[in-house]
């Protein structure tokens, strides 16, 4: 009885976390969950892609064969590190951002990993799409995330940095 009490609690516990490791920026864009279920949103599509890649293990063989979809120069990347620091420092990011440059842009160039010779362009792409990115004085962070991932993804020289918010 007490086994039972125990597995039912830890499903419960774990669900959410498998739901989170399931988000777009965690399964990844390899495997066979990460295919089956491209472009859906939500908690059921990320739960069954990360239960299909897991159970099935073929995100693993993917990644070490260089097979279904995955590569082997990944890079493991976790966003929320960036949407924290966008929600702590959204006022100071958005003055930065309006005049393309600051400690808190900077150090957002950094979290997400922009190369040197890139900061520039990142800078001046907030500046030219601040209005765009901070589209209202009361914007969520999820919308500064979403927008800021937009500009990035539009720019040829910035767009692999738009994987890394």
């Amino acid at each position: 009885m007490l086994n039972k009490k125990l597995a039912i609690v830890a499903l419960i516990v774990a669900f959410p976390v498998g739901a989170m490791a399931a988000g777009e920026n965690n399964t990844g864009s390899c495997g066979w969950g990460a295919k089956l279920f491209d472009g859906q949103r939500g908690i059921a599509p990320q739960v069954l892609a990360a239960t299909t890649n897991g159970t099935s293990g073929n995100q693993t063989f993917g990644i070490s064969s260089g097979t279904s979809g995955c590569t082997q120069d990944g890079v493991v990347k976790s966003t929320w590190k960036t949407a924290m620091f966008i929600d702590g420092n959204k006022t100071k990011l958005a003055r930065d951002m309006s005049t393309g440059s600051g400690e808190t842009l900077e150090s957002l160039a950094k979290l997400m990993g922009i190369q040197d010779q890139h900061k520039a362009a990142f800078f001046q792409a907030t500046k030219d799409n601040f209005s765009r990115i901070f589209a209202s004085d009361n914007v969520t962070t999820d919308q500064v995330v979403a927008s800021l991932k937009q500009v990035l993804a539009s720019d040829s020289e910035l767009a692999p940095y738009s994987k890394s918010i």
